[in-house]
């Protein structure tokens, strides 16, 4: 982590914990919006932001998705970090897939954050929205940015979905919380757990969690409101990477997805949307999860699972089902 300005130590997945070993994420220190809302003068202009992010990240991902959903991929560039995780963080290597960092011509996202304060204290982390006029970070939260695609951009969002439509704001962050504490952040809560207590808590939330949505979405195609909303989004990415890390890596191995059919038919259904395809690279989730030496000493990347649902995916890019990032 960067502590003034400075790389003081190895990267490690785990931030905080309590006093019981559970896992306590970090909150983003860079939070503004684009045009009226913003704090700075950071205008809606084609071609004046880049998009940092990674693959293998579901916050990122997040960011991603919104941006394709948009019509925003001609207006903000993305620039993506090589998969795996080494001592200083997120680097940018060019290799499998990744990019090397055109704009400011850093080695690694760290040095991202130090060009925007050279006195930062905390991680490096992705997704990262970054002012090319004015070299800062506008925002590294990944629902701020989210919502900054779906409703900064004015005109140069070409695509017409509303991803927080008026009258359902209240059931969206409602549900957003419960997926939050329960999957999203509940399936980190178990893989970075410090004791047994604080694993077997998080993964009864994951599992609660699971069956809440089995529940909801046996009644609705969509989690809130008969229609896609933001609230997909945070679900998706967290679906998509269970089966392939955190129901091994992580040991949240209570029940695959199959168990679960309403939820892996929703999972299906929003692979078929381009912005959601488009977001999930399977050989980067796998070698990004799999790098975390905390967790694989060894660093072997396993060879499956095969998911009959990601194969149009591979089939797509060419990829096989046995590829790795190695």
């Amino acid at each position: 982590m960067l502590v003034n300005g400075k790389w003081a130590e190895k990267w490690h997945p785990v931030q905080q914990s309590d006093a019981d070993g559970r896992f306590i994420r970090q909150h983003s220190g860079f939070r503004d919006r684009i045009g009226a809302d913003s704090a700075k003068d950071f205008a809606a202009e084609a071609g004046r932001y880049q998009l940092y992010v990674a693959y293998i990240c579901p916050w990122a991902s997040r960011t991603l998705i919104a941006r394709h959903l948009k019509g925003l991929e001609n207006a903000i560039d993305v620039c993506a970090v090589d998969p795996r995780l080494g001592d200083q963080g997120w680097a940018f290597t060019g290799r499998d897939g990744s990019d090397l960092d055109r704009v400011n011509g850093a080695n690694y996202l760290h040095e991202i954050y130090t060009l925007a304060d050279p006195t930062h204290t905390g991680r490096a982390t992705v997704p990262v929205l970054w002012d090319k006029k004015t070299r800062t970070i506008v925002n590294n939260e990944s629902s701020d940015i989210v919502r900054i695609f779906d409703k900064d951009f004015g005109a140069l969002a070409t695509g017409d979905v509303d991803l927080r439509p008026a009258g359902l704001e209240a059931e969206i962050d409602a549900v957003n919380e419960r997926l939050y504490t329960g999957f999203n952040n509940g399936v980190y809560r178990a893989g970075f757990a410090g004791t047994q207590k604080a694993y077997e808590e998080a993964v009864a939330d994951v599992f609660a969690t699971l069956d809440w949505m089995e529940g909801r979405l046996a009644r609705a195609d969509w989690l809130v409101g008969g229609r896609l909303t933001e609230t997909d989004i945070r679900a998706f990415v967290t679906l998509v990477r269970f089966d392939l890390a955190y129901y091994s890596l992580f040991k949240c191995n209570l029940r695959p997805l199959s168990a679960y059919p309403a939820v892996r038919a929703y999972l299906v259904r929003l692979l078929a949307i381009p912005a959601f395809a488009a977001s999930v690279r399977p050989d980067h989730i796998k070698a990004g999860y799999y790098s975390i030496a905390a967790l694989n000493p060894s660093g072997i990347v396993p060879v499956g699972p095969e998911l009959d649902y990601l194969e149009p995916l591979r089939a797509a890019r060419g990829d096989c089902p046995s590829q790795t990032a190695a």
